[in-house]
């Protein structure tokens, strides 16, 4: 055993299968531009590699310090950012979330129909904090997702009120009140669905301390943890840093949506949305799966107790059940087989159910491929980061986990 696998447990022989997999099967047949991997075992960096290219149109090779659109990993970080509110004592996971938010008091509940001929009834419960933290309050996407249209008369009626997240320009208040306007596309608490209930979270962060959410992140999270290259603005001068994003065409061909250059990420947002505005590097969001792994806490900066990190990703799903028997709607971050859902993070509850490594795992994705999770168990970290829509094109996660798990020697 070599002393970087002293370390790590981690054969780096067998971990090099990482670097062939991907440059054979993604890189080199153009199925991808260019990719990064990171794993870290112990608080040891085992394996970290640059791939391909950041930029094809202009032949520009990934950087190790190249920064991602992670979109809905920005959801793992308002997450944390609410907890430590939770912390605080400002609200217990039970409560209303009208308490911060006061035209939730007047939410009703989709039967049937749309529009003017739409039934709806009250709702059960008022929608807790529990609810949004884990997407079992009754929220849609609003038919904003890649590839979903509008198939539903809710997400028709957050278009009606222009509810967005990405590219929005409402204030966290207002956007509070619209999502009080429209009625729940199910009773809270008794199924999950994938929705904005990330960007609530991050407005809740904004109303209950007081600061604008890109303030609190930056002083809670970023600066704490190192994460330099972590936020909702890519800066002028670490734009040459910025890879595009492209999408898998009908024809298996990689289109350009996003030029760096001149990507609405290079601007301020008008809505700052916890649900997917964030950009940043493997190097950073690595830190903050760090900061997971050891229980909150990473170079002596704590941001959360350990306790509640632990109740994060507990199984959160009502009667301990798995995303199989309560999701409604196909998209996710996550396959549903075998997985359950905390506040804020999926996590593996048996690896017979899902068909894979990692019980007890939990992580997430974003819309551009990138991955990450975090293995207590294993004392794991592992962060992916290319820039491909649909993220569901290719299981990454999956192959990854074949590959680093079968590496695992002590």
């Amino acid at each position: 055993m070599d002393a970087h696998s002293q370390w790590t447990g981690l054969d780096a022989g067998r971990l090099e299968r990482i670097t062939e997999h991907l440059q054979r099967n993604y890189v080199d047949p153009g199925k991808i531009t260019g990719c990064q991997v990171s794993v870290a075992r112990h608080g040891h960096l085992a394996y970290f590699k640059s791939f391909g290219l950041m930029d094809r149109e202009r032949n520009k090779p990934t950087r190790d310090d190249t920064i991602y659109r992670i979109y809905s990993m920005t959801k793992p970080i308002a997450s944390v950012a609410l907890m430590t509110l939770y912390e605080q004592g400002h609200f217990q996971l039970n409560d209303p979330v009208h308490r911060y938010a006061p035209s939730w008091r007047y939410h009703r509940v989709w039967v049937s129909g749309e529009g003017d001929d739409m039934v709806t009834e009250a709702p059960q419960r008022p929608v807790s904090f529990r609810d949004v933290l884990s997407h079992t309050a009754g929220f849609t996407y609003g038919g904003g997702l890649p590839g979903v249209g509008l198939q539903h008369p809710i997400d028709k009626a957050y278009r009606a009120l222009k509810i967005r997240s990405i590219g929005g320009q409402d204030s966290m208040e207002t956007f509070l009140h619209k999502m009080g306007q429209v009625p729940l596309r199910y009773q809270p608490g008794t199924a999950w669905m994938y929705s904005l209930a990330t960007d609530v979270v991050g407005a809740l962060v904004e109303v209950i301390s007081g600061k604008p959410l890109e303030q609190y992140l930056r002083e809670v999270i970023f600066e704490p943890l190192g994460m330099k290259d972590t936020a909702f603005q890519v800066a002028p001068e670490k734009n040459d840093r910025f890879a595009a994003n492209y999408q898998r065409t009908e024809d298996k061909q990689l289109r350009l949506i996003d030029d760096p250059e001149t990507s609405q990420f290079t601007q301020p947002p008008g809505f700052y949305s916890g649900g997917g505005g964030l950009t940043g590097t493997s190097a950073d969001y690595l830190r903050f799966c760090e900061m997971l792994r050891r229980g909150g806490e990473l170079d002596g900066h704590r941001v959360l107790g350990p306790r509640t990190l632990e109740l994060m990703h507990m199984n959160h799903l009502p009667g301990g059940r798995a995303l199989t028997e309560l999701a409604i709607g196909a998209f996710s971050e996550t396959a549903y087989d075998g997985v359950g859902f905390g506040l804020g993070f999926a996590s593996t509850l048996g690896q017979v159910e899902s068909g894979g490594y990692g019980q007890g795992d939990y992580y997430w994705g974003g819309a551009a491929s990138t991955i990450f999770w975090v293995d207590p168990k294993e004392d794991l970290s592992v962060v992916f980061m290319t820039q491909l829509m649909p993220s569901a094109t290719f299981n990454f996660r999956g192959q990854l986990k074949n590959i680093i798990y079968s590496s695992i020697i002590d």
